[in-house]
């Protein structure tokens, strides 16, 4: 008697999964569900919940449309999809800054509102840090959150961003000197500021 046929072995990373979907296109749907939480709530930390459904799905329709491009020597795709997510988030900076100034200015805003709701927040948003992003250059405000509520490393915001290491760096020291100043060293954001990123691909909720 024939048995089963032998199961297919499982993908072991992104790239496995990326590669396999150009002959199995519906195994990319691993890759959403691996990270389009984390995705989804970067976005609306940035953008506001009505708009990070919108970033999202975006963000993986470009990363299947253009997933025959993905260098497979990245086994960890979380630098290419928050990338993905920086740059359709760019494209929202005047809303962003609109935003941030709205809810540095009131304390409240309709928008933001959804950021400042979350017992998990490392670095919540609140009137002055606002203020203090709405500030930044748009460069600076992607490095220091994709390290701040991202939780990527500095190479993986190099890669995520297309940019150096040393302009991650340069960046980061600035935004986080921009910020201090702005803040007057608050001490409970300066900590979180300050804390190590977590290392070039560690997953967020491994």
């Amino acid at each position: 008697m024939t048995g089963p046929p032998p199961a297919r072995p499982a993908a072991q990373d992104d790239a496995d999964v990326i590669t396999r979907s150009l002959t199995e296109p519906e195994l990319f749907a691993g890759l959403y569900d691996r990270h389009a939480p984390d995705i989804h709530r970067y976005a609306a930390r940035r953008l506001g919940e009505g708009a990070a459904d919108d970033i999202t799905a975006e963000t993986f329709l470009i990363a299947f449309r253009t997933r025959e491009r993905y260098d497979t020597a990245h086994r960890l795709a979380r630098p290419w999809l928050y990338g993905i997510a920086a740059n359709l988030i760019g494209k929202h900076r005047r809303t962003e800054v609109r935003a941030l100034k709205a809810l540095a200015r009131t304390g409240h805003d309709s928008v933001t509102a959804s950021w400042s709701d979350r017992a998990d927040d490392r670095i919540a948003v609140q009137a002055p840090l606002a203020g203090a992003l709405a500030e930044l250059s748009p460069g600076d405000r992607h490095v220091l959150l994709l390290v701040a509520w991202a939780d990527l490393g500095y190479q993986e915001v190099a890669e995520a961003l297309r940019i150096p290491l040393g302009t991650v760096r340069s960046r980061l020291n600035r935004a986080r000197r921009k910020v201090r100043e702005a803040l007057s060293a608050d001490p409970a954001f300066s900590s979180a500021l300050d804390a190590p990123p977590a290392p070039a691909g560690q997953e967020l909720n491994p």
